[in-house]
């Protein structure tokens, strides 16, 4: 067991889990550079004091999490005793956030398949920086949990006090995608699984009053127009423990964004 500081930079999108029941799945960056994992993680069951944001420094025990292959990835030891000592805010800070993300950029994404695959690395986490993207997609998928996953819905709702304002996490009825090229060219059509991608799209079916068409068209203005094409775009990327062990020829994830001003852009103070 180890007391670590990591800088967070990822927070996926919540989902129900059979055992943890509901969970996101949190990655950052260690104060040496190097990716980390954290997982499981309650997070909406953490006192609300305790819900750290992207680019907070949180501190907290750890140890490695023993039924993941994958060397990124460690547990906390009691996630209620995580504390929340820092953090990178953006307005005048993206040189910082840079310093950190950007040590080790894939722009070649057999490379990063290749240290995946690698029985010695088995690189499971890391920054990549698409060349061109092509386009943000969405597809319906099922619009409710599963059966087991409702039960245990079913349960929190009887046993557990939900927090004030709070809600139990709705799953997301859309998948959506970046389609992107590398260095080499070759087109790619990736999931993301970013929370900012679902809670936005919640919060536009409820500014459109259920309207789903025009609440996508928003979410994709966003991750499209503003992110892809106004802003110097990476992408933290994340393996399937699933898929990855199953050796799929792509197990990775797109887990969240990065998006600091593009360099030749003057950085005013609220960038």
């Amino acid at each position: 067991m180890a007391k670590k500081k990591v800088l967070i930079t990822v927070k996926t999108y919540p989902v129900v889990s059979i055992k943890y029941r509901e969970l996101v799945c949190t990655a950052g960056f260690l104060e040496d550079g190097s990716m980390i994992r954290l997982y499981p993680v309650p997070f909406r069951k953490l006192p609300y004091e305790k819900w750290y944001q992207k680019f907070d420094w949180i501190e907290l025990d750890i140890v490695r999490n023993t039924t993941d292959f994958r060397p990124e990835s460690y547990r906390p030891t009691n996630p209620m005793e995580i504390k929340i000592v820092d953090s990178i805010p953006a307005r005048g800070h993206w040189e910082a956030r840079r310093k950190i993300v950007l040590g080790n950029v894939y722009n070649n994404f057999e490379v990063l398949l290749t240290a995946c695959k690698d029985k010695q690395k088995k690189t499971s986490l890391a920054v990549f920086k698409p060349t061109q993207i092509k386009d943000f997609t969405f597809e319906p998928t099922e619009r409710e949990w599963n059966a087991d996953q409702k039960a245990v819905m079913q349960q929190l709702n009887l046993f557990e006090k939900v927090k004030e304002g709070q809600q139990l996490i709705k799953k997301l009825p859309y998948i959506f995608r970046y389609k992107f090229t590398d260095i080499t060219g070759k087109v790619r059509e990736i999931m993301i699984e970013d929370w900012e991608v679902g809670a936005l799209f919640w919060k536009m079916v409820k500014k459109y009053k259920g309207n789903e068409a025009r609440a996508i068209e928003d979410v994709k203005k966003k991750f499209l127009d503003d992110l892809a094409r106004k802003k110097d775009l990476y992408f933290f990327v994340g393996t399937s423990l699933e898929f990855q062990a199953k050796n799929a020829p792509n197990p990775f994830l797109i887990i969240g964004v990065f998006y600091p001003p593009v360099k030749n852009q003057l950085e005013l103070p609220g960038v």
